[in-house]
């Protein structure tokens, strides 16, 4: 919960310092990460509300366990198509300079979030029909333990996830190998502005980096069932233990890879936080008592 709070506060000042300044509403680099922000934001406050229930009430109602898996189903699919958009921004302005202004824009940025919302709904959406056909009404009226097997419980939606995992996946990594392969091509080729080149290709890296830990939600179910029937004695800390590694860890990624990186970002982040320490620590003035009596 302490880390859930930390990172809340850290994505809260910074989607609050995109809103204040309204530089970066014509920024398809800065809407896109904001959007990233909110994302996990909203990723980490649903998984974090499940891990706890869990643990505090193990039951709860199956409609309610579906409204916050869907959405966590949704927000987590999201992350990696978010990251291949990014990349793909960087490579535009790196390799093709002169048309970034044309081809990245503010209206298809929010039509490249439209298709992302679309095709990450798709998945739990088709869950929930498959469910419905399957199941009968009564059963979203039960208790049970808030979990996907045990909510979705058809074994054709196991084999239409894994097809629809298997193939997004494959786009987002190709997407981000091109990017920065192409990078790396003008990096080499580059004479002038070899900096922002390089920003751009340990961007990408990092992109990389924050894609492979995405990679390890869609792994761990299997690996965390499989190891929690060797060392059942240790179920809580391996669950714990994943708790962090994939959905803790990969959240300090987007304040890192925008947040202290980027350079236009952290100056108004910096401004924004050191005002809000200013107004936190400001003490009003004590006014004493007058002696009316005193000569």
């Amino acid at each position: 919960m302490l880390v859930w709070l930390a990172l809340s506060v850290i994505n809260g000042s910074m989607v609050l310092t995109f809103l204040r300044n309204s530089l970066f509403y014509e920024n398809p680099r800065y809407i896109m990460f904001i959007y990233m922000v909110i994302n996990d934001a909203l990723l980490l406050s649903l998984v974090t509300a499940l891990y706890v229930v869990s643990y505090i009430f193990r039951m709860i109602h199956a409609s309610v366990c579906c409204f916050l898996i869907m959405t966590a189903v949704l927000t987590t699919r999201s992350t990696p198509l978010i990251l291949a958009g990014m990349a793909v921004e960087r490579y535009i302005s790196i390799c093709f300079p002169l048309y970034y202004s044309q081809m990245c824009t503010v209206p298809r940025t929010l039509r490249l979030i439209g298709v992302i919302l679309i095709l990450t709904a798709a998945p739990p959406v088709t869950d929930l029909l498959i469910t419905l056909v399957y199941q009968p009404l009564s059963f979203f009226q039960t208790s049970i333990f808030c979990d996907h097997p045990l909510l979705f419980r058809h074994q054709s939606i196991y084999y239409k996830n894994c097809v629809f995992d298997g193939v997004y996946l494959s786009f987002v990594a190709l997407s981000l190998l091109y990017t920065y392969c192409k990078i790396m091509l003008a990096a080499q080729a580059a004479s002038m502005g070899l900096a922002s080149v390089k920003r751009a290709r340990n961007t990408v890296l990092l992109h990389g980096l924050q894609l492979l830990l995405c990679l390890l939600a869609f792994v761990v179910p299997s690996l965390q069932a499989a190891l929690i029937s060797l060392f059942p004695r240790f179920s809580l800390e391996i669950r714990y233990i994943f708790f962090l590694v994939v959905y803790i860890i990969p959240r300090f990624m987007s304040p890192l890879i925008y947040g202290f990186r980027d350079e236009q970002f952290r100056k108004y982040w910096t401004r924004y936080l050191a005002c809000r320490g200013k107004s936190i620590v400001r003490v009003r003035p004590v006014l004493l008592p007058v002696n009316l009596h005193a000569k």
